[in-house]
Formats: C-alpha cells, structure tokens, sequence
C-alpha cells in the first residue's frame, strides 16, 4: 500500500476592517491588484467584499507551511496598512451586519449560489480555515474521511473564534458553524463504503441540478474534487499563524495515524453522523471548556482531557512528520485559551466590541515583522497584556 505524501495546503479567510470605525469595509480593489501581483494564486477574493482568502503553497511538512502563511499574512497586512485598511482573524465580525456589505459582482458561480440560496447566501459573512492533506489514492481518502470524522469536533473545539454575531454575545464559542448550518451539505457527512459510492452521491446531485460540481459539498472534511487531498474545514479561521500551524499539525497528524492504522489492517471504529453531530454541537457551544461524548467508553468527558488522549494518539507518527514542535501550539492554546476566549475577555475588560476588533487585529498580525500603524487606537496593545495577564477563565 502506497504512503500518501501528508502534504499540507492551508487557506485562511481574513476580514478587511476600516481602523476608524472597526467595521467590515469593502477591500480597496488596489489591495486585491497589489497583493495578486505578490502571491499570484495564494490570493483570491469571495462571495462577501470584506473577505480575502489567503493559500498557501503545496507544503511538504508544517515548517514550509509556516513559512507560507507567515509570508501571505505580512505582504497583505503590509499592504492593507499602506491603503488605509487592517485584516483580523476571526470566524466571524463582532458587529457588522452582513445587510450592510457589498458582495462580489461579475462572478458567474457566486451569482447562481446567491439565485439559489437568496438570504442564506447573503448571511454568510464567515471567515474559516481549510486544511489540504495530501492523500493521492481516492480509496484510501475515503476511508481516512470516514474514520477522521470523528475526530472533526476535537479539532473544532482547538479553533473557536467566533463568539459574537450582529453585536451580540451569542452564547456560542463558534457562531460561525451555526451560519453555515444553513447551508446545505454541510456539517458531518455520512460515511460512504467506497469511492465509487461517493462519486455516485456526486453524480446524482448534479444530474438532478442540486449543485454545479464537487466544490458545493461544504462539509467538514471532503475530497477536494480538483486535488488529491483530503480537505477539513470544520475550523474557525484562528487569531495567530501559530495557532494555525498548530491546527494544521494535529490535522495532519490525525491523517497519518489513520492511515497508519488503515495500512495494518487495524482500522478505527467508525460511528454514525448522529452521534458526532453530537459532539459538534458541544464542541461549538463551549470550545475546550465543555465535555465531549466518548462513544467507546458511552460517557461524557472533559474536551480539555479528551485533547490530551488525542495528542498522545497520534504521538508515534508526529516525529516522522516533523512535526513536534508546531503541536506544541496546542499546548499554548490549552493554557491561553481558544480565540473565542480571549475575545470574550477582552469584551469582559472593555465592555467594548471596538476593543474586541482592535486585540483581533493585533492578534492577526502576531509574530509579523510590521511597523506601527499611525493614528489606530493602542488600546488593543493594553488589553492584549492585560488578556495574557489573567489566569484561564478569568
């Protein structure tokens, strides 16, 4: 049985922000000009004006990759900064209405998505991280997809950075998995028995006018229709590049054991999608700070030790991946908290979502070589020390 290459493509989904008023703001189209002329493709536009995806190259293991998205968030930022504009990492905007933002003219495919879905693609203004994993053999990737569900709410719960939508405090740690809901084919997806059941399934849905080709399946792991990977993106788009890596590292770490065990004739238990719907819910609900359900043991368990049981999982192939050292961004997460913490924080502190925006913004930027921004409001600055002053929960 041949070894997949574990590749690594991140894509990351930024908001461009107006430093005045925090709000979302339509990119100045010489941002978009500039920034293609310096990443060619690792830069696209979407649906919403105030998004800018970022892509990385084909990595071969996690350090390239950090050298990919490090690179891709300082030339935007930079850029964004020389226009007058900031970018934030975040699942979703705390305030702004998705009514008030200008969506993308003259593309064919979004078009047809806003004809078909109206409201529920007009109220779509989310922000995610998608994972590539190199897995070259269709009926290999089908089998990891099926066992890698379920572990899709762990690696949810790592990412939350979406607890405010319309300028209220949802309740939710990612109120961007409960947006996307509503579009269709999302979430967890069934488990399929081969791959020529899945390109049945594919098949069916567009010969009966469903969607236009593979791309419209939005679960949270698919096969990428055009590349030889396996895509997850259950995932808030995170504050840092490390808590991406370190995102990126368990995800690719999760593959590899699968595949391990796949390869011995071992396998992995595989459970119904109601049962790991389940474990979405709470993994969007309450981040680490909740249970998830262990279905082996039939019990609920702490997500925080449940993190731990996944570490030490995939521990034996983490090593020949190199990748040791970028997971060890999971223990930061586990001790600082998840995006969606530190938000609620800052919001605690202030009382203020401007100031929410402000730490967001400071945050994206994290380990960029950029200067000062001239005339923007340092009190991100303050309440960021202030943040990593308190214990966890505070």
């Amino acid at each position: 049985m041949t070894r997949p290459s574990f590749t690594i493509g991140i894509e990351e989904e930024l908001q461009v922000v107006d430093p005045g008023t925090r709000a979302l703001r339509s990119h100045i189209s010489e941002v978009l000009a500039e920034g293609k002329l310096l990443l060619h493709e690792q830069l696209s536009s979407e649906l919403h004006h105030p998004v800018m995806e970022l892509g990385s190259g084909i990595c071969r293991d996690v350090t390239e990759a950090r050298r990919d998205v490090t690179r891709n968030r300082s030339v935007i930022c930079q850029l964004a900064r020389q226009h007058g504009l900031r970018l934030a990492a975040a699942g979703t905007h705390p305030f702004t209405h998705w009514a008030d933002v200008e969506m993308t003219a003259g593309n064919e495919r979004y078009e047809r998505l806003v004809y078909d879905l109206q409201m529920v693609a007009r109220a779509n203004l989310i922000f995610g991280l998608h994972v590539h994993i190199g897995v070259e053999d269709r009926e290999t990737a089908i089998h990891l997809m099926n066992s890698a569900r379920y572990f899709l709410p762990h690696i949810q719960a790592l990412s939350v950075n979406s607890p405010f939508w319309l300028g209220r405090n949802t309740g939710w740690k990612s109120y961007r998995s409960k947006v996307f809901e509503r579009f269709p084919r999302t979430g967890i997806p069934d488990y399929f028995g081969s791959w020529a059941d899945f390109e049945s399934y594919v098949r069916l849905l567009m010969r009966t006018n469903c969607m236009l080709d593979g791309k419209q399946i939005w679960w949270d792991i698919r096969p990428h229709p055009n590349f030889p990977t396996l895509e997850f993106r259950a995932c808030d788009v995170p504050m840092r590049v490390e808590e991406t890596i370190a995102i990126a590292a368990v995800i690719q770490a999760v593959t590899a054991k699968l595949w391990k065990l796949y390869s011995e004739n071992l396998g992995f238990r595989l459970y119904r999608r109601a049962l790991i719907v389940e474990n979405k819910m709470r993994a969007a609900r309450w981040g680490l700070d909740g249970k998830l359900i262990d279905f082996g043991k039939k019990e609920e368990v702490p997500t925080r030790e449940l993190m731990e049981e996944l570490l030490e999982f995939v521990d034996d192939v983490v090593d020949d991946l190199g990748s040791r050292q970028a997971l060890a961004g999971v223990r930061r997460i586990l001790e600082e908290g998840t995006g969606a913490d530190r938000q609620l924080r800052v919001f605690e502190a202030t009382g203020d979502l401007k100031a929410v925006v402000d730490y967001v913004c400071d945050e994206t930027e994290s380990g960029l070589d950029l200067p000062e921004v001239q005339g923007f409001s340092t009190m991100a600055a303050h309440t960021a020390a202030y943040v990593r002053s308190l214990p966890h929960g505070a």
